[in-house]
């Protein structure tokens, strides 16, 4: 159970982490947030997180969009976040929180001239897709939202709403995900998860300017697909039909992790049930964020002093 959160630039008890119901970011969205995940090591006896500098650094070009100052570096988050985990005593994988919220009353439907906080909170985390093989999707009525609406490419609050609907919309109609189209009609991504498909051993996925957020776990899969795997991996735009006749296709993502897609809207995907290509990229991942890789232990920071 999570019992602290840095709030109001301190540690606290959870109990104590509140805002009001004038809330500014409460009634407009106007706000943005992290997800980072921290893993559990039980032979290291250590807690890993994934990749705090880029998550911190989308967080603070998140609050960009938004006109928003925390007065706080990379470097000072990370420390923040280390100090709130150790202060946890996590032995377990947790999930992250850090959200920038904008408290000025309901009358501000304004960016500038507002008062900007930070919190950040930590719980423990399971599946985020309860599943037990590979997942059956439906192409999502609603679209994407597009850039010149709100930045896709951050995580901003109020956006969610649209990722909500696909979700809801999903799976009411049987499917356990969504995969939602952008304005031009190209696959963008899942409610909450970025996309990847195989066709003759290449890897593709849609770039960020077809409205997808700047996935970290994306990222990293570039690099591990062309470096660990040498892979071809080309950033492109993908049509719907071309999803039912990949080879194979699967999500990514902090939350989901890597996910195998079986069938969209009822169309077998490959085999259906496995995918030679995101296992192994799953299994490498999984190498990597516990800290059993020593080529990527740069990219994980450690909560435990040893």
């Amino acid at each position: 159970m999570t019992k602290f959160a840095y709030y109001d630039g301190g540690i606290v008890p959870i109990e104590d982490a509140h805002v009001s119901i004038t809330c500014t970011t409460l009634h407009y969205g106007i706000g943005c947030f992290g997800g980072l995940r921290a893993f559990w090591n039980d032979e290291h006896e250590q807690l890993y997180v994934f990749r705090t500098h880029d998550h911190f650094k989308r967080l603070l070009n998140s609050a960009k969009f938004l006109l928003c100052d925390v007065g706080l570096s990379i470097d000072q988050l990370t420390e923040i976040t280390v100090d709130l985990l150790r202060k946890e005593a996590w032995r377990q994988n947790v999930y992250v929180r850090p959200i920038v919220y904008k408290e000025d009353g309901i009358f501000r439907v304004q960016l500038h001239d507002s008062t900007d906080k930070l919190a950040i909170f930590s719980q423990p985390v399971g599946h985020y897709i309860k599943s037990d093989g590979a997942l059956s999707v439906g192409i999502s009525s609603w679209r994407r939202i597009d850039d010149n609406v709100i930045p896709a490419r951050g995580k901003i609050c109020g956006t969610y709403v649209n990722s909500a609907l696909a979700k809801t919309e999903a799976v009411l109609n049987g499917f356990q995900e969504a995969l939602v189209l952008n304005q031009d009609g190209h696959v963008s991504e899942a409610s909450a998860a970025n996309l990847f498909i195989v066709r003759d051993g290449v890897l593709i996925t849609p770039p960020i300017t077809d409205n997808v957020l700047e996935g970290i776990t994306r990222h990293s899969i570039i690099q591990f697909a062309r470096d660990d795997f040498g892979l071809e991996v080309i950033e492109r735009s993908i049509d719907r039909s071309e999803m039912y006749i990949a080879d194979e296709a699967f999500f990514c993502g902090t939350g989901v992790g890597v996910a195998v897609i079986g069938e969209i809207d009822h169309r077998q995907i490959g085999s259906g049930d496995s995918s030679p290509i995101a296992e192994q990229i799953h299994d490498l991942y999984k190498r990597v964020v516990t800290g059993q890789e020593e080529k990527y232990l740069h990219w994980l920071t450690p909560v435990y002093a040893k």
